[in-house]
């Protein structure tokens, strides 16, 4: 599968502002489930620098600071990626325990901590993991039962812009966007002991579509391992439909664009995609 992007977004200003450094994270990752084959990016106004870095998951993401008033910034990313896992079960654990509450050995499960931390996680959604799980006692069966519940219990709606709901926000009210879904996910596994993280990329299904948009999703932290996507938004572990951008524990820094202004005034963004797919490869 190979999949090849356009991706624009478009900040509008009031009144002309100064803009502080801003992260962006657009460039795919390379791992062994996707080759990065093309990439670019232009940003306007042309930043006064930038350099790239590795951050805390090993995004690579580009930090760019400025020196001029603008009242617009845009940026376009382009970018061809390959898609290699066709099998999202292609692991066989031996010598770790999958029971749940999962554990992991130390020093990983130090490592791990953040990913499995529940001390934000409200008591409606620890009592909805847990009653998830009833009667399981292994991981592998937990994760894809709670994606295939998330699916055909929420219903899904669209959010352009604005922070995920927190996961008791979106168990209320039984709806949320992909990005709310995942945040969903990603608590009611940290409940069970399995360290989860939030992932913003691309989903195959928009390729030809008018109303494209970024997507969300969740990996989990498998011993012996590593980490593996699950898509609550379609029931589904994650193989060769989606790509990959940014992954973190917190959302915000698996943002794609990050960063400040100074300057009295409102801002609007707005964003397309053209997404195509290499229909020999299908």
């Amino acid at each position: 599968m190979k999949i090849s992007v356009e991706h624009s977004t478009v900040y509008r200003y009031a009144s002309a502002v100064r803009l502080e450094p801003q992260t962006f994270r657009l460039r795919p990752r390379m791992t062994n489930t996707q080759r990065l084959t093309a990439f670019e990016i232009q940003i306007s106004p042309t930043p006064t620098g930038s350099t790239e870095c590795l951050d805390q998951d090993g995004n690579l993401a580009l930090n760019a600071w400025f020196d001029a008033f603008t009242t617009e910034m845009s940026v376009v990313n382009r970018f061809t990626v390959e898609l290699l896992r066709e099998n999202p079960f292609d692991y066989v654990i031996i010598g770790e325990s999958l029971s749940l509450p999962l554990w992991y050995r130390e020093p990983l499960n130090w490592a791990l901590s953040p990913y499995r931390d529940t001390s934000h996680v409200g008591e409606s959604v620890q009592q909805y993991a847990k009653a998830a799980a009833a009667g399981q006692r292994n991981a592998l069966t937990f994760l894809s039962g709670l994606s295939r519940q998330i699916y055909g219990t929420f219903r899904q709606i669209i959010r352009p812009q604005g922070a995920p709901w927190q996961s008791f926000q979106t168990l209320s009210q039984m709806e949320g966007s992909c990005r709310d879904l995942a945040v969903l996910f990603c608590d009611s596994c940290r409940v069970m002991g399995i360290a989860a993280r939030f992932v913003s990329g691309y989903e195959c299904s928009s390729a030809g579509r008018s109303d494209s948009w970024m997507h969300a999703w969740a990996e989990v932290y498998l011993p012996g391992v590593g980490w593996r996507g699950y898509d609550p938004s379609r029931g589904i572990a994650v193989t060769t439909r989606h790509v990959a951008v940014a992954a973190a524990f917190d959302y915000d820094l698996a943002s794609p664009i990050s960063g400040l202004y100074t300057g009295a005034s409102e801002s609007q963004m707005d964003a397309w995609i053209r997404m195509t797919v290499d229909a020999l490869s299908l």
